[in-house]
């Protein structure tokens, strides 16, 4: 990325382009690379980590659309790079949501192609004015998946707890709800680690395996559970001694 849009400020550290970065993204900033690498020395698995969440993404999407779901809201979609949702589901209405500015240029770009896919710029923190903007573009008297991919961890337990309870409220029987979300896998490095996000666009806030399963509260979790996003229905079976990286926890639920 060469130069700042307006409004954005490029030498604060941007969550959603950190994570970029680790997927050998583009769109980033000096300072995003300097934050990422930092969380890189500490935990060197990130990237991979990154990529399992990437391909998680690929599986849980595939999941929801066989469940017959042709309405996708990618929650804090982030900067768009491979494997991109309406990539994944060409057939399902795909909404990206984000409040980043630098992710809504890439989604209006997106527009241009003509794919059944729209932007809306919307935070999930504040659901209501959220909801009232995808009542334009998504049928709620249909199923729905909201996908909330490495985003949770970024809001505070009250907000979160409470957006989650907005959404299912709006949700009929049959609609979705993808998570992966980060948890406390290094407690001796990781107050280092909340410090870096500190001076980010966003601190980190992680949970236990209890704490984000019950964000899938009124869903029926789908087999295998609420598991290591590598071990979630994946596509080939591991490695033998191969452990993957152990940083975060994924679900799929069907709202009953």
């Amino acid at each position: 990325m060469t130069s700042a849009p307006e409004g954005v400020d490029p030498n604060v550290p941007n969550v959603a382009r950190m994570y970029d970065y680790y997927l050998d993204g583009k769109d980033n900033f000096a300072a995003d690379r300097a934050a990422a690498d930092q969380i890189l020395k500490m935990f060197p698995s990130t990237r991979e980590a990154a990529r399992e969440n990437r391909a998680f993404l690929r599986r849980a999407v595939r999941h929801v659309v066989d469940a017959g779901v042709r309405q996708i809201v990618d929650l804090g979609a982030g900067l768009p790079t491979q494997g991109n949702t309406h990539e994944i589901a060409p057939e399902a209405r795909v909404v990206y949501v984000d409040y980043d500015p630098v992710v809504c240029a890439h989604g209006r770009a997106l527009l241009a192609k003509g794919e059944d896919v729209s932007i809306l710029e919307a935070d999930v923190r504040q659901p209501d004015k959220l909801i009232a903007g995808l009542r334009d573009v998504v049928d709620f008297d249909r199923p729905v998946a909201f996908l909330m991919l490495a985003v949770l961890h970024f809001i505070p337990d009250e907000q979160a707890y409470g957006a989650l309870a907005k959404l299912r409220e709006v949700s009929v029987p049959g609609s979705h709800l993808v998570i992966s979300h980060a948890i406390d896998a290094a407690p001796d490095t990781t107050p280092q680690a909340l410090a870096v996000y500190k001076q980010a666009t966003a601190a980190l806030n992680l949970r236990t395996h209890e704490e984000i399963a019950r964000f899938f509260d009124g869903y029926e979790l789908a087999e295998p559970g609420l598991v290591f996003p590598k071990d979630w229905r994946p596509d080939t079976e591991p490695l033998v001694g191969e452990t993957g990286t152990v940083i975060g926890y994924a679900g799929v639920g069907r709202r009953l």
